[in-house]
């Protein structure tokens, strides 16, 4: 059942579209196209205004902004943006972290993540910065065995990741894996995520270059991704 707020004019939430499709677009690789992003995003406020009833008690925006989101995601995996050699170096590193930290039973160091692989330190470094953006849209779209994607769309039935992170045990692992990460990475992890510092910003605190926190980041995401897809 549609109400009042709900039949507003798209106009009126372009602001909300445009401002999500920026934020998106920040954390991801210059190649993506932000008008593409509102393009899907305007789709997926149309999904909200159709779909929206405030017996679930929610806010039409929040519920919007949730639509909204998906859409954006929706596209980027559509459009398969990230090279398919991209996507599979960032698994490979994820497998030999999970592995690693297995063996040692603790995070495993650039150097080590890099001889498992075996390639050279600097080598790996480039891995971790081409990754970036790419685990970030596809944290949600945990892999199965196969290597096929296992994704939601608007009319998928399963949970959503928004509605898994409402898990109180899933926020709990995701907290205290956070917590286990190395003490740079963890650093960069909070002022990327709680404070909103950009990476230049993240580097100039930790007196390295904006390049070497994208590698520190990725780096915390894809020991994540490890650590949560076991979880799930």
């Amino acid at each position: 059942m549609q109400v009042q707020e709900a039949r507003k004019s798209v106009t009126e939430y372009a602001h909300l579209v445009k401002r999500l499709a920026y934020q998106l677009a920040a954390r991801l690789p210059s190649s993506v196209d932000v008008d593409d992003l509102i393009q899907a995003g305007m789709m997926g406020l149309l999904d909200a205004m159709q779909g929206y009833d405030d017996q679930h008690g929610a806010q039409f925006e929040t519920y919007a902004t949730q639509r909204i989101r998906g859409a954006m995601l929706d596209e980027l995996r559509d459009a398969d943006w990230a090279p398919r050699s991209v996507r599979k170096q960032a698994r490979e590193i994820e497998h030999a972290i999970h592995e690693l930290q297995q063996a040692l039973g603790q995070p495993p160091s650039e150097q080590q993540i890099a001889d498992s692989m075996g390639v050279t330190l600097s080598n790996y470094q480039q891995m971790l910065a081409e990754a970036h953006g790419h685990q970030l849209v596809h944290f949600e779209d945990f892999v199965n065995d196969d290597g096929e994607n296992v994704s939601f769309t608007l009319t998928d039935t399963r949970p959503t990741p928004f509605e898994v992170l409402q898990d109180v045990s899933m926020r709990d692992t995701l907290v205290k894996e956070i917590n286990e990460l190395p003490e740079r990475e963890k650093m960069v992890m909070a002022m990327y995520y709680q404070e909103d510092l950009n990476l230049k910003e993240i580097g100039a605190v930790l007196g390295v270059s904006e390049s070497r926190i994208c590698q520190l980041h990725s780096q915390a995401i894809l020991r994540l991704r490890g650590k949560m897809k076991e979880w799930l």
